[in-house]
């Protein structure tokens, strides 16, 4: 009998089919199962909910123990939609005060996916934020009508002062990256965003925990589930304690008020900021709530730019308070001894070059060119860096690397590693941008002659200004500048407590101080000149090409014994010795005697009252 040949291929075409759809059973089934935590979901919201208990975060005080920063409780109303049946709406609204348009609106956008990326109808789901506790009243006494709906308890921020709030930062809702990012967070939990919260957010945050209670048939919450043996209690976040003086910040921020600019104030031992003051600024109360989006955007679209921290994040040219350093890299590299004078006919004159500079004796030397701001000093310092010692470096450019490399180490160039978000690095250029710009071999000190007096492509922050006093003070060294001076249970990283030294020797530091002590007792600091207390200062006039010069100084005081180091930077408030150097010594005094002598009222009235804002040509920096 001959063999059916297409019978014998249907046997295995059918054979296949049915491990087809085997494999597709076994598949789906997997998928059912395991894969899918749907019907996990549903099957558990049914018997249990899984309540999130969320942890008090972390406080903040000031370097006194000032309360700043605080919880108060809120309330969010939440909602899980495959548990919600039907119930009086217009009940439901006048207990929250709000209009059933209202009601309709916040759930629409709730199940929209594209505003909540995180929505599932088995897990809860925020429907209003920040109730009032009366509306939390009203809600509570009748919540048990509305089935599907419940309360979850949270954390607002409160601040004791209107104030510091570049500093502080706030909170704000998570996105779908930070959820993505962290396994921490879930949808409409709240992270840190901006200043100390959210640089310290781990620390601040705690632990989250949970609360399973036990359903009946109906929904109806019966109890904890094996009476809470499957609870985890919250951890709270650790409080920590801020550098700053809240009293001296505030302080700063009034003589601040109608000006565009910053102040960074530094205790020199511990690199611990003292004040960091931004201009203008806004009240942290603004970011607080259910108003927080309104004034968000109010404040991104102010001109005046308040969320922008100057004092990190803007970068100046540093003017004349740049040639302290210039001193130190001349002295540092044998181009100048204490007795090398210049030439200053009103200013550097060299080749048809001429940068001015105002009337005081010549030739000068290092310690009085530091009295009197001398401009003409630090440039033929410079040519005689990069020009007059071939032999030494080989070339302008190579020269220009040493002269870099001495900056970089003084805290210029790149960021600080302040524990704040945003900063910026400033610019310090290096010998292949000027070879780019003006090719290579082909430029000189004349070239670039603005640089040595803190002009030209020279960019630097005021945190990095006033780390450079700091480093003067100390006489060769510096910590990290740092907000927070402790941290509860927690040792400070090591970056905030470790010395680094730049590459320039002790003994020039001294005769920079002694230049800016010089400048204070009869040079151009005299405002600065404190009964009782040795104030060494530098002011500094930073050309603007968009409007009236730059007014700033550097200063650090007791001379011999640094509690403090400043630097101030008001911006189109022309000379450093107009706004400079009276607000910088105003926030001296403040700091290390805790008043204002009756003979300086009047400046205190005069800085209080100024407004620099009308000569600003206002840009983001």
């Amino acid at each position: 009998m001959r063999k059916d040949y297409r019978l014998e291929k249907r046997k295995y075409i059918i054979g296949g089919l049915i491990i087809v759809i085997v494999a597709i059973y076994i598949v789906r089934l997997f998928n059912l199962q395991v894969m899918e935590n749907d019907y996990k979901q549903f099957a558990d919201s049914n018997a249990f909910m899984r309540k999130t208990l969320y942890p008090s975060r972390g406080m903040m005080h000031d370097r006194n123990d000032k309360l700043v920063v605080y919880n108060q409780p809120a309330y969010d109303v939440m909602m899980i939609p495959k548990n919600v049946q039907e119930f009086d709406t217009l009940d439901f609204c006048s207990a929250l005060n709000i209009t059933k348009e209202q009601f309709v609106k916040r759930v629409r956008d709730m199940k929209d996916k594209r505003l909540n990326p995180g929505y599932s109808s088995y897990t809860p789901q925020r429907l209003i934020t920040h109730i009032s506790a009366q509306d939390y009243g009203r809600l509570q006494e009748k919540l048990y009508r509305f089935p599907g709906f419940f309360i979850q308890q949270r954390i607002l921020r409160q601040y004791m002062y209107s104030t510091a709030a570049n500093v502080l930062g706030n909170i704000r809702e998570v996105s779908q990256r930070d959820v993505e990012r962290d396994p921490y967070y879930s949808a409409g939990d709240y992270c840190g965003d901006l200043g100390v919260e959210k640089s310290y957010e781990e620390y601040l945050r705690g632990e989250k925990g949970v609360e399973i209670l036990i359903r009946d048939a109906y929904g109806r919450i019966q109890g904890k589930y094996d009476d809470g043996a499957h609870d985890v209690a919250p951890v709270s976040g650790r409080d920590i304690k801020l550098s700053i003086d809240i009293d001296l910040q505030m302080y700063g921020e009034k003589l601040m008020q109608n000006k565009i600019g910053a102040i960074v104030a530094i205790e020199p031992a511990t690199g611990e900021i003292l004040a960091m003051v931004s201009s203008p600024t806004y009240d942290p109360k603004l970011l607080v709530g259910r108003e927080r989006g309104k004034n968000y955007n109010e404040l991104v679209n102010d001109f005046y730019k308040p969320l922008f921290d100057r004092a990190l994040m803007g970068a100046y040219p540093p003017g004349s308070t740049f040639k302290p350093s210039q001193g130190l890299i001349l002295r540092q590299e044998d181009i100048i001894t204490l007795t090398t004078a210049y030439p200053c006919y009103h200013g550097f004159i060299n080749g048809g070059l001429k940068v001015g500079c105002h009337g005081h004796g010549s030739p000068i030397a290092l310690k009085p060119a530091l009295q009197t701001s001398c401009n003409a000093f630090f440039c033929w310092g410079l040519k005689a860096m990069l020009d007059g010692k071939r032999a030494k470096y080989g070339s302008a450019a190579e020269a220009f690397e040493v002269w870099k490399h001495h900056l970089v180490s003084l805290g210029y160039g790149y960021k600080l590693g302040v524990d704040l978000p945003g900063e910026s690095r400033g610019f310090i250029p290096n010998a292949k941008f000027y070879n780019k710009i003006y090719g290579e071999n082909r430029w000189s000190a004349n070239t670039i002659i603005s640089i040595s007096i803190g002009q030209g492509e020279i960019l630097a922050t005021p945190l990095q200004i006033a780390n450079l006093c700091a480093a003067i003070a100390n006489r060769g060294w510096f910590v990290t500048p740092h907000v927070v001076k402790e941290i509860q249970d927690t040792v400070l990283p090591a970056e905030f407590r470790d010395k680094r030294y730049p590459t320039i020797d002790r003994q020039h530091f001294e005769d920079v101080a002694e230049g800016m002590r010089m400048a204070v007792t009869g040079g151009t600091c005299r405002l600065a000149n404190l009964k009782d207390i040795e104030v060494c200062g530098k002011t500094g006039t930073a050309q603007n090409p968009h409007g009236k010069d730059h007014s700033a100084f550097i200063g650090f005081a007791p001379y011999h014994d640094p509690k403090i180091a400043i630097c101030v930077y008001v911006e189109n408030a022309g000379f450093g010795a107009t706004y400079g150097v009276p607000i910088g010594s105003l926030m001296i005094e403040k700091y290390l005697t805790d008043t204002i002598a009756p003979e300086r009222q009047y400046l205190e009235d005069r800085m209080f009252e100024a407004n620099t804002i009308i000569s600003s040509g206002v840009k983001k920096h």
